[in-house]
């Protein structure tokens, strides 16, 4: 962190803490965790706890304070590492969705915005609750004042939409709109909230937040910046949220006329004189209703169309254009949506309804047009959930419980063979994927991952409906399958209730089982990356009891390793190094012709390794280079370029910790040189701050 006048005030000294902890979204991060660790340890004298809390942070920066006033060395030690952390760099200008072509009336609204967005900034934060049913429009009211106050917001207009998301998910899409990779955004929500702040701190620019459904969900997103107006819209009154709140109701009478004149046509409108008051009683005023009522021409509600209270517009407008579909469009609208699937393809959809896929894409356009699925930025298909109600109910009606239950199980298959073949594609060496049969196959890992990635929403639901129907095979498979979308990809914010589910799932069925083993070690993987280590520490302990009981050797080392990785993370390196030797002992029962045999040689490098860190953050710089020299050998021998890396990494920094800048710079270079074809910015990057030390040290 440069640029900073005193490195060593207590503020100073937490800033470059909680700037690190926030970073672990990437290898780079979680090496310059532990280095820090290692470095707090060498100021303090001994073992000192891994902060998880402001206030424990705070702890940590006022001992470290106190020490380096008193020994110079150690001052300058830290001056340099607080120079080698990388922030992240926000430099993007967002942007709001596409406007509407047609807007009417909402006068008194849009001018209560203008009054709270100009209003001089006193300490309370400019936000506004835009609130009202389905279907009347309160998001196409948000964007609509968005785009005519662009110059007003010169930093850009940032845009989420709530619908079915947590707030870690919420705080990713916010923080990519701004501009950030994902390797340079915090696995946690509350470092990813902090650090939302931080880059909003200085800019204006306007936030909505869309399909609210409760303060809570809303609190994370919310920043009281002055530069920052915030629009959140829902389809009610929030309680507990600071906001001015404005109530968006349905549109006059002569309003709706005039909306729906600007869709239909005014030759339209007048021909269909007769009928008009009819469309307009069945509309009540809502957007959504006129806009689906438009292409019925004359205007006129569905022939044979059931009564429907007209305080419920949108399922009246969902049941009118529902009776104008064609037969195969009425059953994909029907069965598709008897489930809240985030994003839809054409694939999935042809499984809900058994049909052909080459005739759904048509299909869909067409309920598109009819206004039953939108169509999301990633070019799938989604319901409103009004909406998706009504298909739901007219599936249960039309097609019975049955082949509603069918239709469901066709798209969770569907979704298990594809995350299978793809976790078998992505890794195929590892163990932990499932052994089961797929017809799905992709070209290369990239591609299975990338596909895996894709549809984590989708899995996620899955197996969640997996677990409704009590298909726990099925469920044990999806969630098995989710492993190198967790080591490749992360997405653990998202995954998290998913490997819940399927490690209490586990418990339920397959106690003491390698299956059970691995979703537990899954889980814990998740917990870890998210920094919620104190629940991370029993699912280890648990994988590693299963696998022992299960007799896979491999699968008990394994957990015991990492337990040892997320000892480091705490920044306890001596339980750490334990954890190591254990875990290589273990590795002594796989005998020659025993399963994992062929893999032992790597699994003790990757052991040499992990306990070289450790005996690095001990101080204990003479034997962590030993170990990670051995480590080295083995994977220069065999060819693999990032642990090379990795390993040359962790040997230069041990060198550097000694003052050894001239045995530290070809180790660096080498691993500059290895990582050229692997796409590892990050870890690139800071090498390169190493190397600047090697040149420069102070």
């Amino acid at each position: 962190m440069r640029g900073m006048v005193d490195p060593i005030s207590v503020g100073a000294i937490g800033a470059v803490l909680g700037a690190v902890g926030a970073g672990m979204a990437n290898e780079a991060g979680r090496w310059a965790w532990e280095s820090a660790g290692g470095l707090v340890r060498r100021i303090a004298g001994r073992e000192v706890p891994a902060p998880t809390t402001p206030g424990q942070l705070d702890d940590v920066a006022r001992l470290v304070h106190e020490r380096l006033h008193d020994d110079p060395q150690l001052a300058a030690a830290w001056s340099t590492f607080a120079g080698s952390v990388r922030l992240p760099n926000a430099s993007g200008r967002p942007s709001l969705p596409d406007a509407p072509r047609f807007f009417t009336d909402r006068q008194q609204a849009l001018k209560l915005l203008d009054k709270e967005a100009k209003r001089s900034f006193d300490g309370r934060p400019r936000r506004v609750l835009l609130y009202g049913p389905e279907g009347i429009g309160t998001s196409t009211l948000a964007v609509h004042w968005g785009w005519r106050q662009t110059a007003r917001f010169p930093d850009g207009q940032l845009y989420a939409d709530l619908r079915a998301r947590t707030p870690e998910a919420l705080l990713r899409t916010l923080l990519r709109g701004l501009g950030l990779p994902d390797e340079e955004i915090p696995p946690a929500a509350e470092d990813r909230a902090d650090l939302l702040r931080r880059c909003v701190a200085d800019r204006r620019l306007l936030l909505v937040l869309d399909h609210a459904r409760t303060a809570a969900q809303v609190q994370p997103l919310l920043t009281s910046a002055p530069g920052v107006f915030t629009i959140v819209v829902a389809r009610h009154r929030l309680i507990g949220l600071d906001a001015l709140p404005i109530a968006v109701g349905p549109l006059a009478r002569r309003d709706a006329v005039r909306l729906l004149t600007e869709l239909a046509g005014k030759p339209a409108v007048t021909a269909a004189r007769a009928t008009l008051p009819a469309v307009l009683d069945r509309c009540a005023g809502s957007p959504y209703a006129l806009r689906a009522a438009a292409p019925a021409s004359p205007t006129r509600p569905a022939a044979g169309g059931p009564a429907v209270p007209e305080s419920d517009p949108v399922r009246a407008a969902a049941e009118d254009s529902y009776r104008r579909l064609t037969p195969q469009a009425a059953r994909l609208y029907r069965l598709a949506g008897l489930r809240g699937w985030p994003a839809l393809d054409a694939a999935a959809a042809a499984r809900a309804a058994d049909l052909d896929l080459a005739e759904v894409p048509a299909l869909l356009e067409a309920l598109v047009d009819a206004l039953l699925l939108e169509r999301t930025d990633t070019g799938r298909y989604r319901y409103r959930p009004a909406v998706r109600a009504h298909a739901e109910r007219t599936a249960a009606a039309v097609d019975g419980i049955a082949v509603c239950s069918a239709a469901v199980a066709r798209v969770v298959e569907g979704y298990r063979d594809l995350a299978v073949g793809a976790a078998r594609a992505a890794l195929p060496e590892s163990w932990r994927v499932p052994d089961a049969d797929s017809p799905v196959s992709y070209p290369d890992r990239g591609a299975a991952v990338a596909a895996l990635a894709a549809e984590t929403p989708n899995l996620v639901e899955a197996v969640r409906a997996a677990d409704e129907f009590g298909d726990r095979d099925t469920l044990v498979l999806l969630c098995q399958a989710l492993w190198p979308l967790q080591l490749k990809a992360g997405h653990h914010e998202v995954l998290l209730p998913a490997l819940r589910t399927g490690a209490r799932t586990a418990d339920e069925l397959f106690p003491g089982t390698r299956t059970a083993g691995a979703l537990h070690a899954q889980l814990a993987h998740a917990l870890t990356e998210l920094r919620h280590w104190d629940e991370a520490e029993p699912e280890a302990l648990a994988a590693a009891r299963d696998e022992q009981a299960a007799g896979h050797v491999r699968g008990h080392a394994s957990a015991v390793e990492f337990l040892g990785l997320l000892r480091l993370r705490q920044w306890r390196f001596a339980e750490a190094y334990a954890c190591f030797e254990e875990a290589d002992g273990i590795l002594d029962g796989i005998g020659p012709v025993d399963e994992g045999a062929a893999d032992l040689p790597r699994a003790r490098a990757l052991l040499q390794r992990h306990r070289g860190r450790a005996l690095r953050g001990l101080g204990r710089r003479d034997e962590a280079v030993r170990r990670l020299e051995g480590a080295l050998r083995f994977f220069r021998d065999s060819g693999e370029a990032y642990n090379t890396a990795r390993t040359l990494t962790d040997l230069a920094e041990t060198r550097l910790d000694s003052g050894e800048f001239v045995a530290a710079l070809p180790l660096i270079e080498e691993a500059i040189a290895a990582l050229s074809a692997e796409k590892a910015e990050y870890h690139v990057a800071r090498l390169r701050m190493l190397r600047e030390r090697c040149v420069t040290p102070e």
